[in-house]
């Protein structure tokens, strides 16, 4: 587990500190590249002014997240549990996530007005495609063989959904939670260009307009950062409920 860990960090730190070397040796203005230091000290000296911004953004993530979580879930049970409503609507899965969101995005504003609805339906849009294939997938994982030992043991469909087939299936569904929790980061700043009053996103849009290049780089090392943060809280989540499984190949 430390190597793991060992090798992505000084890989990470390497770059680090050749990007401030090289900003320094090369002389490259601040504006254009700012060093490391600069962003951190940036970062330490405003934190007054980030604050609000990050508990904004974290608002809308983890509600549009949660959001995310509960239709991705429904539209998975229904097409796993109705074969035949999979065949219509699973194409329209796909197509969701070929509609540019840059594009779709000036029209929930007209639709919905400026509140939080279409900053919502944003990150809904980008997050729960990776929950609903990643369930719908790992539902057929389930043994045919353990099925039909269950149905000749008299269980009927409800306890072989919650009692065989969702605690199969909860790898795959994990693994669309973690990707969904770092694109509900970005789907929330990315609604938040919309015209919201604060978040991540509006100081980006701000120091971007400014030409305060530093500022732009601290909002993307938070952007980073509460990525780790979902990220970790879901990986944590799986250990947990995974015990089991485990457990099973050991």
């Amino acid at each position: 587990m430390i190597k793991r860990v060992t090798s992505p960090v000084l890989l990470i730190m390497f770059m680090i500190v050749l990007w401030e070397v090289s900003t320094r040796v090369l002389e490259i203005p601040k504006w254009i590249l700012p060093a490391p230091t600069n962003i951190l000290l940036e970062a330490y000296e405003n934190w007054s002014n980030y604050e609000h911004h990050i508990y904004a953004t974290v608002k809308l993530a983890t509600i549009g997240f949660f959001a995310s979580i509960t239709i991705g879930f429904v539209i998975a049970m229904i097409l796993h549990l109705l074969p035949k409503w999979k065949e219509a609507l699973y194409p329209l899965l796909i197509v969701s996530q070929n509609i540019p969101i840059i594009v779709l995005a000036p029209l929930l504003v007209i639709w919905f007005g400026f509140g939080i609805t279409p900053k919502l339906l944003i990150i809904i849009l980008v997050c729960f495609f990776p929950i609903a294939v990643a369930t719908i997938d790992g539902l057929k994982q389930t043994s045919p063989e353990l099925i039909h030992y269950m149905k000749m043991a008299g269980a009927n469909k409800k306890q072989i959904f919650l009692k065989l087939e969702l605690p199969y299936a909860l790898p795959a569904i994990f693994s669309g939670l973690k990707i969904s929790a770092t694109y509900s980061v970005m789907g929330a700043v990315i609604s938040e260009w919309l015209g919201a009053n604060e978040g991540i996103g509006v100081y980006m849009t701000l120091a971007s307009s400014s030409f305060r290049t530093d500022r732009v780089f601290v909002a993307i090392l938070f952007i980073m950062l509460l990525c780790f943060v979902y990220f970790a809280i879901i990986l944590l989540l799986e250990r947990h409920f995974l015990k089991w499984r485990r457990e099973e190949h050991q």
